[in-house]
């Protein structure tokens, strides 16, 4: 698991076509530039199936819901698919709140994510 700018904690993991990436701490200000450029180079390299489990996400401000939405859009644009999935409570109420949850595709489990693509 590599760490981005201090807050936040990022693993990479493979299941056929599909890439997962597991992020632990702080969607915010500070490591969401970081961890967008991370996910585009992924992206641009040919990982157009991608899952974000937020299970361990404690915090997501805007910067990290622009970089949610960036992330969609870009792979939308390359005939990719993005879906979340295990999204803590508060993160959850977020999402809803700013009716991202309308916008994004979010299962409850991983397995569930999987199964989207």
């Amino acid at each position: 698991m590599g760490t981005i700018e201090g807050t936040m904690d990022l693993a990479e993991e493979r299941q056929g076509d599909i890439l997962i990436l597991t992020i632990k701490g702080r969607l915010d200000a500070i490591s969401s530039p970081t961890a967008e450029k991370h996910v585009f180079e992924l992206i641009n390299e040919g990982s157009n199936k991608l899952v974000l489990n937020l299970g361990g996400v404690e915090y997501l401000s805007s910067a990290g819901m622009r970089m949610l939405l960036s992330t969609t859009k870009k792979l939308k644009g390359q005939a990719g698919k993005l879906v979340l999935c295990s999204v803590t409570p508060n993160v959850m109420d977020v999402l809803k709140i700013s009716g991202f949850d309308h916008v994004l595709d979010i299962v409850k489990t991983q397995q569930e994510a999987l199964k989207k693509f």
